[in-house]
C-alpha cells in the first residue's frame, strides 16, 4: 500500500518494515519510479515529498531524489539513490 506523508514521519515508520520514497513533484525519475512502486505489493510504501517535508529529508541526508530507504522499526536498513526497475526494487526489499 502506498501512503503519502501528511504529518508525523516517526509515527509512520515505527514498529514495522516500510519502504520510504523521498521524491519531488518536479522530478522526472521520481515519476517513473512511482509507476514501478505502484506494482509493489510486498511492503508498505511511504512517499515523502522533499519540498513539503524538507526537515525530514535533511534529517536523513537526502541530497538527490528519488531516494529509497528500507526501514525497520524506525531504523534505516539500506538506501538507494536514483531510479530502480521493478526487479531491482523487489531485490532491494528482500
Amino acid at each position: 500500500m502506498i501512503k503519502h506523508l501528511e504529518k508525523d514521519f516517526n509515527e509512520e515508520i515505527k514498529d514495522k518494515k516500510i519502504l520510504v520514497d523521498f521524491y519531488a513533484e518536479w522530478c522526472g525519475p521520481c515519476k517513473m519510479l512511482t509507476i514501478v512502486l505502484d506494482q509493489i505489493k510486498e511492503i508498505d510504501i511511504l512517499k515523502v515529498d522533499v519540498d513539503k517535508f524538507p526537515k525530514v529529508a535533511q534529517e536523513y541526508g537526502v541530497m538527490s531524489v528519488p531516494s529509497l530507504f528500507l526501514m525497520e522499526n524506525g531504523k534505516v536498513i539500506k538506501q538507494h539513490v536514483g531510479f530502480m526497475t521493478n526487479e531491482e526494487v523487489r531485490e532491494f526489499i528482500k
